[in-house]
């Protein structure tokens, strides 16, 4: 099939999908139209079965890479990790909910970093509402920031987001070398991230607060602890040596997961149900829909518009494309649609791409997965998210936060080089 009936269903089927994702009717996972749009897709001739696979073939690494980590992440928090840092960040506040945002952004922002941000959505947020409610504090400063560090302060591993695992693939860097150059954009992004998120809710950081009381301190889980540093340096050592770094993501979660069987903290079938299958096949089905619309017309639209370089000029409009196209059809779709065109290049060119699909999805619900997340499990604890709210805080943060990230990943690429 070709032509403007294909343009037309592959447009059609991403929407559909993209529409399902967001909307999730009956409660249905992501998964339950993104597959059969993906079969369709193969099935009509909009992507050859030799295309279909190829995809599958570069995602695959991707997607077992995000199940191990999955499953890493839920095994910490079983070992009672994201309690301890619950505990940490109420003593540390004393009672005072201006000194809880900072607690907060600097324990998001190491977890979302190391354990990914669906560990920040899924398990971290839960565990700020309820160290706020401990200190008789507003919420909403705190879960919003939850939120939007997950997207944020997710620019500085290869292992912190499914975008950059993608960007990491695409780059040709080294895992040390992609840590440096996004070490002072990961940096300058929190850093505007909370000075607008505490200007903007200046009145909920001094109303409430509990006189300072003694927070029971959980123990320290030493083994999950020291677990994520080695499965950190594993990273750091597979990419060295030219060895994907998904091994080393499955060897720590197998070291977590052997110890709690054996312990009879956890089943085979818990373990199977946090890596989270559905979310897994949804990615694969939406790499395959995705591919279709750029084999129909989207690669030769965009290409008109990505600049040719990576001057400061260029990655500011590379990194603006990228959000833009985020908040259009998520930032999943979008990089994926436009690491192809950037990797020719350079990796200058990849990390402006990563810092648009990163920082851009703070603007809309729809921006990014972890978003529509994390609103569900606010709405779990009896919240409820303003739209206008959402967006007056976005329209603050994502201009100037990815202004001045492209110019610390501008500073980088030129003191660091590639």
């Amino acid at each position: 099939m070709s032509g403007a009936w294909a343009t037309t269903l592959s447009v059609l089927l991403l929407v559909a999908v993209l529409i399902a994702a967001v909307v999730r009717p009956w409660g249905w996972p992501e998964a339950v139209i993104a597959v059969p749009a993906a079969a369709l897709a193969i099935g009509t001739g909009l992507l050859p079965l030799d295309r279909a696979w190829q995809e599958a073939e570069q995602l695959g690494p991707v997607i077992g890479f995000l199940a191990a980590v999955l499953v890493l992440a839920q095994l910490c928090d079983d070992e009672g990790l994201f309690r301890a840092c619950g505990a940490w960040m109420a003593r540390a506040a004393r009672g005072q909910p201006r000194r809880l945002l900072p607690q907060v952004f600097v324990v998001a922002s190491a977890i979302t970093a190391v354990l990914s941000l669906d560990a920040t959505v899924v398990l971290l947020t839960p565990v700020v509402f309820a160290t706020a409610a401990r200190l008789g504090a507003r919420p909403t400063p705190h879960v919003y920031a939850c939120t939007h560090l997950a997207n944020t302060a997710s620019l500085l591993l290869p292992v912190s987001n499914l975008t950059n695992l993608l960007a990491f693939a695409a780059s040709g860097l080294s895992f040390t070398r992609f840590a440096a150059l996004m070490a002072l954009p990961w940096i300058a992004a929190i850093a505007v991230e909370y000075v607008v998120l505490r200007r903007f809710f200046a009145t909920d950081l001094d109303a409430g607060a509990n006189p300072p009381a003694a927070v029971e301190a959980p123990p320290v889980p030493v083994f999950a602890l020291a677990t994520v540093v080695g499965t950190l340096a594993g990273f750091v050592l597979a990419s060295a040596v030219g060895i994907d770094p998904a091994w080393a993501a499955c060897a720590g979660a197998s070291v977590l997961a052997v110890r709690a069987l054996a312990r009879r903290r956890t089943t085979v079938r818990k373990l199977v149900r946090s890596a989270a299958l559905p979310f897994l096949a949804f990615v694969l089905a939406l790499g395959i829909v995705v591919r279709a619309v750029v084999d129909h017309g989207l690669a030769d639209a965009l290409g008109r518009l990505m600049p040719d370089g990576t001057d400061l000029a260029a990655l500011f409009a590379i990194a603006a494309l990228a959000a833009v196209l985020a908040n259009v059809i998520n930032n999943l779709p979008a990089v994926l649609v436009l690491l192809p065109l950037a990797a020719p290049i350079g990796p200058g060119a990849v990390l402006a791409v990563l810092l648009g699909v990163n920082i851009g999805p703070n603007l809309t619900y729809a921006g990014s997965l972890a978003t529509l997340l994390w609103r569900q499990i606010v709405r779990d604890h009896d919240s409820e998210v303003d739209l206008g709210e959402f967006t007056r805080l976005g329209l603050l943060a994502v201009p100037a936060t990815l202004v001045v990230s492209v110019l610390a990943l501008w500073a980088s690429l030129a003191v660091i080089g590639v």
